[in-house]
C-alpha cells in the first residue's frame, strides 16, 4: 500500500459543501512526490428508477442544472431519475423512499438497490446509492415537482420503455446515475 501524508489543508470555500486544496505526499515508483488536489466533499445520496413492470414505463425527472447550463450554454432541462441527498443519520433506502415522494408524488414502498459507489472519486466524496422501486398509478398520493423551499421546479416525465429506450441511445440521457439505472432495467428486463 502506498504511504500517503497529508502535508496541508486550506478550505476553499464552506457554504453549502466544503471545498478544499489539500498538499500531499505520496510515494510512487520508490520515490516521495508531492502533489495538490481540490477535494469537494458532499453528503452521500440516493438515487431510483421508478418502473411500472405492468405498463412497462418509467418516471424520470426534468429539471434546470445550473453546471450543465453552465457547460453547454445552453438552457436544456436534463432527464434525470429521482436523486437526492441523505440527510445527516438517515438511511440511504429511506432517504430515497423520502425523495421519490417529494419529487414524483408517488409513495413508493418497493425498492431494490443495485449498486452503490463514488460519483466521481478524482474529486468529490459524495458516494451514490443506486435503487429500483416499482411504482403504480394508485401510489400518486401529490403532485411532487419538488420542495418550493429548496428552488425545486420538477416536471415528471412518464415515459414508455421504448421511448427511455430511445432517449438512452440517442445520447438524450446524460445524467450520469440515469444512465447507469436505465441500463440496469433494460439488462434485467424490467421495462
Amino acid at each position: 500500500m502506498q504511504e500517503i501524508r497529508i502535508i496541508e489543508k486550506q478550505v476553499l470555500a464552506e457554504r453549502r459543501s466544503k471545498l478544499e486544496l489539500i498538499r500531499f505526499e505520496k510515494e510512487q515508483n520508490g520515490k516521495t512526490e508531492i502533489h495538490e488536489k481540490e477535494v469537494f466533499y458532499r453528503p452521500a445520496a440516493a438515487c431510483i428508477l421508478l418502473y411500472d413492470p405492468d405498463r412497462q414505463t418509467v418516471i424520470l425527472l426534468k429539471q434546470f442544472r445550473l453546471p450543465v447550463f453552465l457547460m453547454d450554454k445552453r438552457p436544456d432541462l436534463l432527464f434525470e431519475a429521482c436523486a437526492g441527498l441523505l440527510d445527516e443519520g438517515e438511511l440511504p433506502e429511506h432517504a430515497i423512499i423520502r425523495e421519490a415522494e417529494e419529487e414524483t408524488g408517488y409513495r413508493i414502498s418497493e425498492i431494490e438497490k443495485i449498486a452503490e459507489g463514488y460519483s466521481s472519486p478524482a474529486a468529490f466524496s459524495e458516494y451514490v446509492h443506486f435503487y429500483i422501486g416499482k411504482y403504480s398509478p394508485e401510489l400518486k398520493v401529490n403532485q411532487g415537482g419538488g420542495l418550493a423551499n429548496e428552488g425545486e421546479s420538477i416536471e415528471i416525465i412518464e415515459l414508455s420503455a421504448d421511448e427511455a429506450k430511445r432517449k438512452l441511445l440517442t445520447g438524450q440521457i446524460r445524467d450520469v446515475k440515469t444512465l447507469v439505472l436505465l441500463q440496469h432495467a433494460l439488462l434485467k428486463k424490467l421495462i
